[in-house]
């Protein structure tokens, strides 16, 4: 009987740690978890990004006071806005951040797989990504606004509504919406998508295209850098017509307590620093 009982005690034990094993912890499955409410946030919160995404995201060679190690990357390290906002919400929920770099096309897969905990990467809460993962509160500047942006020197410049663009050549970035809403302009010439921003702009620059699709935080920034490009301002309700909040923060959808902390961390980001913070990112993203 009492070979039994151990064996027994043996078995419950095995079930209970089983049980009480987090969910984030994994990093082989490929297979979404079942819904369940975490309740503590882990001390180390691990974010994916593209860090090709200036001035939200990008990748350097160097370490500095502002920019965190990439973990899969080794001898980089990731800088810009979405860096920023990542570290605040570290410090507010008294946990370590880790940058992890992956394809966009890439990401919502690996937050359901565990892979990481959050993506912080300009990802905009559409109602198809709503179907995979929950979003937080957007953590961008006011309202998110796409825009063309084209040479200075290009017939395009200038132009006010999407109808002015018929027929001309327009590029956006594959797997966002940079790239479908590309197909409200009428009779466009839609140009099949590269894989990043510095890729579209590069064909710009090469006059490969004769506009590319960004949102307007990152035309100003671009512009900075590349001052031969400008950026459309499109009349009022004559531009593109987006069907989502902005740009949040992706997390499973199990993740309800983190969810939480998440928004609350955010609240304490006024629109004040958040300006400041990109501004500082546009000063500091690459030439």
């Amino acid at each position: 009987m009492r070979q039994f009982s151990k064996i027994l005690f043996s078995l419950m034990m095995a079930v209970g740690l089983v049980g009480c094993r987090p969910a984030t912890t994994s990093t082989s499955s490929t297979s979404t978890p079942e819904p369940t409410s975490t309740s503590t946030t882990p001390t180390v919160l691990r974010v994916g990004m593209e860090c090709a995404y200036a001035p939200n995201n990008w990748e350097e060679s160097k370490a500095s006071a502002t920019n965190l190690p990439i973990e899969n990357n080794p001898g980089f390290y990731a800088e810009g806005y979405d860096v920023q906002i990542a570290k605040l919400i570290g410090e507010q929920l008294n946990a370590e951040i880790v940058i992890v770099k992956l394809a966009w096309d890439g990401l919502i897969q690996a937050l359901n797989a565990g892979t990481i905990d959050m993506i912080i990467a300009g990802m905009m809460d559409t109602s198809e990504r709503k179907q995979a993962i929950d979003f937080s509160k957007t953590y961008g500047i006011g309202e998110t606004v796409y825009t063309i942006m084209t040479k200075k020197t290009s017939a395009y410049a200038g132009k006010t509504t999407l109808n002015d663009f018929a027929n001309a050549s327009i590029l956006g970035q594959k797997g966002t919406y940079l790239d479908t809403v590309i197909d409200q302009i009428p009779n466009v010439n839609h140009v099949s998508p590269v894989a990043s921003i510095p890729n579209m702009v590069d064909r710009l620059i090469a006059d490969t295209v004769d506009g590319i699709v960004v949102d307007t935080d990152s035309a100003a920034a671009y512009i900075q850098t590349y001052p031969e490009l400008v950026m459309t301002e499109f009349a009022q309700g004559q531009g593109f017509k987006l069907d989502y909040t902005g740009a949040c923060i992706g997390i499973r959808k199990q993740d309800t307590d983190l969810k939480e902390r998440v928004n609350a961390a955010l609240a304490t980001i006024d629109d004040t620093t958040r300006q400041t913070l990109m501004d500082e990112a546009t000063q500091r993203m690459p030439q």
